[in-house]
């Protein structure tokens, strides 16, 4: 047999393991909203120290990660060009769509912020439109049409329960420009990692990220809490590794074997899980408008996927 030949089993394991490996990566990068909120709930930390020790904990993984993929044999160093996207994409992209992520968690739900969050494919779709001229299709409309009508419904019936709170529409307001900011990363990321390389980019840009994260700590972050805050460190550790580390590479693995597409779709999974860990574990009521605009969203989600599913095939 040629060894460039691929036995049909072996494809089919290899897609298989891609969708299992990608559907435990959105289930834990669905636990960020949920730990984010225990932690609020249970130590006096506000979310400019949850996300520095997230990134703390974080660093080393991509230090790794970086000189690795640095070191590969035949590998081209960046161009100016390319080092000037990643920093953007690293600091515009990801470190401020963490923090407006992070600060809008302190007056909304689990299960809002990550309904609101989860229409960054749409944003991503308008925004190749827009700035690269790609036209939208048919089902890309009704697509935005399904996942707006969900997060509205959602919205408004999120409302009736928080309406008490001061900060409910400026917390919901952050977590639409988290939403906006990661839709630049991903539209950004796709751009550049066919020249960059996926492990690569990854690792540059959450550098990148962390990077602006400490020097906005160092400005304006309270470093003597930080330090008697230590005993809830382990917070960090977790939303470093359980929530950062090992889901950003298995869906960039997940990415390899099934491709973009299919991660997107299968990703959609992921205001399921955030909705289900948040009512068990800390205690999130769930109301029909909520698992409608659910439906809704991911319905939507989906569209967008198999849409682009249909053109790379």
């Amino acid at each position: 047999m040629n060894e460039t030949t691929v036995r049909p089993g072996a494809t089919q394991h290899l897609e298989s393991t891609g969708f299992a490996i990608t559907f435990l990566g959105a289930i834990l990068f669905s636990t960020k909203a949920v730990i984010v909120k225990f932690a609020f709930r249970n130590t006096p930390m506000d979310a400019l120290t949850l996300l520095m020790l997230r990134m703390t904990f974080s660093l080393p993984f991509y230090v790794v990660a970086a000189w690795m993929a640095g070191t590969k044999k035949g590998i081209r160093p960046l161009t100016s060009r390319q080092w000037s996207y990643v920093i953007f994409l690293g600091l515009f992209g990801y470190y401020l769509s963490s923090l407006f992520d992070f600060v809008g968690l302190q007056y909304v739900s689990a299960g809002l912020e990550r309904l609101i969050l989860f229409l960054y494919p749409s944003f991503a779709v308008l925004i190749n439109a827009i700035v690269f001229r790609q036209s939208v299709s048919k089902v890309q409309r009704w697509a935005l049409l399904l996942t707006y009508t969900g997060i509205g419904i959602a919205y408004f019936g999120e409302l009736q329960f928080d309406f008490s709170n001061p900060n409910f529409l400026w917390g919901s307001f952050l977590i639409f420009l988290c939403s906006i900011t990661f839709s630049v990363y991903i539209v950004g990321s796709g751009r550049s990692i066919p020249s960059v390389g996926v492990t690569r980019f990854t690792a540059y840009a959450m550098l990148t990220s962390t990077f602006g994260v400490f020097v906005h700590f160092a400005i304006a972050g309270n470093r003597q809490a930080l330090l008697q805050a230590s005993h809830f460190w382990w917070y960090g550790i977790l939303l470093a590794v359980v929530a950062t580390v090992l889901p950003t590479f298995m869906l960039s693995s997940g990415m390899k074997r099934i491709g973009s597409n299919n991660v997107a779709i299968v990703s959609s999974v992921g205001p399921v899980s955030t909705i289900i860990q948040a009512h068990f574990i800390i205690g999130e009521k769930i109301f029909w408008e909520q698992v409608v605009g659910t439906v809704l969203v991911v319905g939507g989600v989906l569209l967008i996927g198999r849409q682009g599913v249909k053109k790379v095939e």
